[in-house]
């Protein structure tokens, strides 16, 4: 594993896929802290060793995140259409802008909420890949002009999207689903925030930030993940203005490098009431100490540089090091709601290191009541396993976010965001 040589320059040795080959690595105690001592109760945990695993995520992994919303950030709803979706919704539209004036830093805020009785509405509030349009085929939503990943499959030609893009990831979205079982759906394009690509943090956010470059920046600057992250706690700020939304009951998601940053964002921000991560992997809720699929090496190499802190390359071919890992990152979420979701023909993700980082968090999670998984290993192909706070299920198929992946999510929102449950 590490890094070799290459033609093209540095990369990433081929990832494990030989379970008879993974590292065999102790897992870090969430419950004892830095000096030793045992964390005994809830109350030590929150005051005592949830205070350390921040510090330490945020210095090694992702890199520290700017206090707060910004004090000139401001709003306005630019569109409203109270009968969309057939006349079972209403859609919004919302620009946020991070500075004073019109010309700055600024993110475009796509909502659905139910028609109907039942307001305020919980919301599941998630990023998207390929701009708000590509949630849905509704022709009432713009169309970003921003710059995003050029994508054949999704009609994004010379980093540009064309109208064929729109709907293009309507599927992961099922938004007439999460609709008429009574929740609110809120997306930003994730490029609003910080270009994916090697030099996107010297843009929108990163620049208003001066977070600097890839490569130049401080070691415990934060990365595209955290900017990112940053983004979805300024949403959740915007839905506590709306009357029709409650912001006490909103459920972060992400797939992917978008699911790595929910949960980042909801370590941070207790404000999110309820945690899914879809496929997350490596930097995600993947044990990194397995050494297995997506390493350490291969995040901070096969993919944009930018996404962890500059301390991170530390633990390329170096997990033992690592202070941490991503079992704490999910126990940082306790006593709140989380369900992780893998896809068994995911093997980059390591759906069984996801399990087992989330079975580790359950020590954290059972200071709270959680009676645990009752499963230790890896559960069968679409059999979810579901505890107290916590949820999981490994299903049929590859990295992605399927219908049957939403079915899970909505009964498990069900269960926790429901009104009088």
């Amino acid at each position: 594993m590490g890094l070799v040589l290459s033609a093209s320059g540095w990369s990433a040795a081929p990832p494990n896929y030989d379970e008879s080959k993974v590292g065999n690595l102790p897992l870090p105690d969430p419950l004892r802290g830095e000096e030793g001592t045992p964390i005994r109760d809830a109350l030590g945990w929150r005051e005592r060793r949830r205070p350390e695993l921040l510090e330490l995520f945020a210095r090694e992994v992702y890199g520290r995140t700017p206090a707060g919303r910004p004090p000139a950030m401001h709003a306005q709803v630019t569109s409203i259409d109270r009968a969309a979706l057939g006349g079972t919704a209403t859609r919004k539209e919302i620009t946020v802008w991070f500075t004073a004036g019109s010309e700055g830093p600024r993110m475009h805020l796509l909502v659905y909420q139910p028609n109907g009785s039942g307001a305020p509405w919980p919301v599941f509030l998630g990023l998207n890949y390929f701009g708000n349009h590509c949630v849905h085929q509704d022709p009432g939503i713009t169309r970003s002009t921003a710059w995003m990943r050029t994508s054949p499959e999704q009609h994004v030609v010379n980093n540009r999207a064309t109208e064929a893009s729109r709907g293009g990831h309507a599927s992961r979205w099922n938004i007439e689903k999460v609709i008429a079982r009574g929740y609110a759906t809120a997306t930003v394009y994730y490029g609003d925030l910080c270009p994916d690509r090697d030099d996107g943090m010297e843009e929108a956010v990163g620049a208003l930030f001066t977070s600097g470059s890839v490569n130049r920046r401080p070691p415990d600057g934060w990365g595209s993940i955290g900017i990112w992250a940053w983004g979805l706690s300024r949403a959740l700020d915007w839905i506590e203005s709306d009357p029709q939304l409650d912001a006490k009951r909103v459920a972060v998601h992400g797939h992917s490098r978008l699911g790595k940053t929910a949960l980042w964002a909801a370590a941070q921000d207790e404000r999110f009431a309820l945690v899914i991560s879809n496929n997350s992997g490596a930097g995600g809720a993947a044990l990194a100490k397995r050494i297995y699929g997506e390493t350490i090496a291969i995040s901070n190499s096969r993919h944009s540089t930018p996404w962890y802190a500059l301390n991170y390359r530390k633990y390329n071919d170096r997990e033992d090091a690592l202070p941490v890992d991503q079992h704490e990152l999910l126990a940082l979420i306790a006593p709140r709601p989380l369900y992780v979701a893998s896809a068994i023909e995911d093997r980059g993700a390591d759906p069984k290191g996801e399990f087992l980082s989330l079975w580790h968090a359950q020590p954290v999670y059972r200071l709270y009541g959680e009676r645990g998984l009752g499963a230790a290993e890896l559960p069968p192909v679409d059999r979810p396993l579901r505890g107290d706070l916590l949820g999981y299920h490994v299903r049929s198929g590859q990295h992605d976010i399927t219908p049957a992946d939403w079915e899970q999510f909505l009964e498990f929102a069900d269960r926790h965001l429901r009104k009088g449950r």
